[in-house]
């Protein structure tokens, strides 16, 4: 299939299933109101084609996307201004001349043009300032608490101050995009993630939502998510070993899930049931992910390739557990 095929293909799919997710909700949409939609399939199919420099296969690419574009914190903009989603929207694409900038003896210019989106980030804020639009209040900063989204975007997704994190299934594959960083030493990756988690926390000098940072770390997450599905799709022998280090953090996520669902049960006059089944339903899908990554892991351990098994039980864990996830979380923020 022809190179410009699949990215239609990816820019389809990614229209539908935003379709399906915003189609109960347009009513509630002013004419401004559907950026929404359309930041979601801009940020999902900037993110596709930005990660084409380092993912070669059409699945991790396309989850890449959805991961970035269909994430939780993506649908948490949409508590603000739809404008704000705008900012995290362009953010992939921002990123373009830096990742497909000059090779070799040029490669230094690589430098300013990835300091470029943060200098941009900040003038769009402040342009925005002086017309009297604030897309985020600035005030808002992520808590220690809001870190447990993380773990559970859907059962926090209407008390979260931040929503923050993935999908379940998608951690086990970043774990793998993670292991895959460290041994190619893309130093470049680990300092804009840095930097980008550093603003978050301590700026308040630029005039930019301190939140709005997070975009920077989580696009790079969700490149590696789509680089780690690769990587288990495409894993050998002596890979099994991150395979099944994988397949043990998706089973302690499911552990800790159902700990968080069991303290639940606690609160008073039943009011944490609603709590209780979404930590539980979180913990079925890492047990989900924790199976698809297992056989996988056997797959490797017998030297036995057959890649098309291997990306279908990968690719339909999460695809479910997006599909799922995903609905719930828009029905909470909308």
């Amino acid at each position: 299939m022809a190179k410009a095929g699949r990215d239609a293909i990816a820019a389809v799919l990614y229209i539908i299933f935003c379709a399906y997710l915003f189609q109960p909700h347009l009513e509630k949409f002013d004419a401004i109101g559907y950026l929404v939609p359309f930041n979601c399939c801009a940020g999902a199919f900037g993110c596709y084609l930005l990660s084409k420099r380092w993912i070669s296969g059409f699945g991790g690419r396309f989850f890449a996307g959805v991961i970035y574009g269909f994430g939780p914190f993506m649908f948490f903009l949409a508590r603000y201004h739809p404008t704000a989603g705008s900012i995290s929207a362009i953010v992939p694409w921002l990123f373009w001349p830096a990742v497909f900038g000059p090779n070799n003896k040029r490669q230094w210019i690589r430098v300013p043009l990835a300091i470029l989106p943060f200098v941009i980030i900040v003038g769009l804020f402040r342009l925005a300032g002086q017309y009297g639009l604030y897309p985020i209040p600035t005030q808002i900063k992520l808590r220690l608490e809001d870190l447990l989204s993380i773990l559970a975007p859907a059962a926090l997704a209407r008390q979260a101050e931040v929503l923050v994190g993935f999908y379940h299934v998608a951690i086990g594959a970043l774990v793998i995009g993670l292991a895959m960083l460290t041994a190619a030493r893309r130093y470049g990756v680990v300092v804009v993630f840095v930097v980008g988690v550093v603003l978050s926390i301590f700026d308040s000098f630029s005039g930019a939502a301190r939140i709005i940072w997070l975009t920077v770390p989580l696009l790079c997450c969700s490149v590696l998510i789509g680089e780690g599905t690769e990587g288990i799709i495409h894993c050998g022998y002596s890979d099994r070993k991150w395979i099944l280090a994988s397949a043990i953090v998706l089973l302690s996520c499911a552990i800790v899930a159902l700990l968080f669902g069991t303290k639940a049960t606690r609160i008073f006059a039943g009011l944490g049931a609603g709590y209780t089944r979404l930590f539980i339903q979180a913990a079925q899908m890492y047990v989900v992910g924790a199976i698809a990554t297992g056989v996988v892991f056997f797959l490797a351990r017998g030297r036995s390739r057959l890649v098309w098994l291997r990306a279908a039980i990968v690719c339909s864990a999460i695809g479910v557990d997006i599909f799922l996830g995903a609905g719930h979380i828009v029905d909470a923020v909308l």
